[in-house]
């Protein structure tokens, strides 16, 4: 199976996301570490989506971005070249249904923490302010996405309810507007383009980072076996 991805890097901070696994990335030091990395991140995304998982992996880069951006926490702006493209029905369904999968998991994944206000994970500050420690932290950080990204194509909804519920009313809401499957990309907020299919993809991908993130600091924080794995993360 080859996978295509583009690559988003500030000097060495690496980003590489995969262009036909919408969500699936990995991030690295620089490059060859993220190009490492990716293979086993198909495999748990393929797994999660309920996708065969082929005897070979290879990885093709096929688009470069240079950004000012802090890659290293995983801040991004990229759209990829596919991404500016009308979609049909079929994909547009398809994607829907990995986003609102992807938002039922992470509610799961949150739901299942035994305490969600406690973390074993030191405090820690960026650019952007303080990084989410906790598991109801990294729940609400996650879930208030919501209303920026649908709002990045103007799509006025909120971050009312669960990730799923909010994710949910969003897509009903975007679906109300004609031709929404034609739309070009615009620009939004920060100079940075926009698109549904992008919109698409950002939200697998945020819940996957966060997911890792809420994944592994419940294992470190309460031990193994203690909460959902329903992204087939590694420990």
């Amino acid at each position: 199976m080859k996978i295509k991805c583009a690559w988003e890097h500030n000097g060495g901070d690496t980003l590489l996301y995969a262009v036909n696994c919408a969500g699936a990335y990995a991030r690295g030091a620089d490059r060859e570490q993220a190009l490492g990395k990716m293979p086993g991140e198909i495999i748990s995304y393929l797994r999660w989506s309920g996708k065969p998982v082929p005897e070979n992996i290879d990885i093709e880069i096929v688009q470069e971005k240079v950004s000012e951006l802090q890659i290293s926490d995983a801040d991004s702006d990229i759209i990829m070249k596919e991404e500016l493209g009308p979609l049909t029905k079929e994909e547009y369904s398809e994607l829907k249904l990995l986003a609102l999968k992807s938002a039922e998991d992470f509610y799961a994944l949150y739901s299942s923490v035994p305490d969600k206000n406690v973390s074993c994970l030191p405090e820690r500050n960026t650019f952007y302010g303080a990084v989410p420690r906790t598991a109801q932290e990294m729940y609400e950080h996650t879930k208030n996405v919501n209303s920026y990204y649908f709002g990045e194509i103007g799509v006025k909804a909120d971050n009312e309810g669960t990730i799923a519920q909010c994710r949910q009313k969003g897509f009903e809401l975007l679906e109300q507007s004609d031709g929404f499957l034609m739309a070009p990309a615009v620009l939004g907020s920060y100079d940075e383009w926009w698109s549904v299919r992008k919109v698409l993809r950002r939200f697998i991908w945020h819940d996957r980072i966060h997911a890792k993130a809420m994944y592994r600091m419940a294992v470190r924080t309460f031990g193994k076996g203690v909460v959902e794995n329903l992204y087939q993360f590694s420990e």
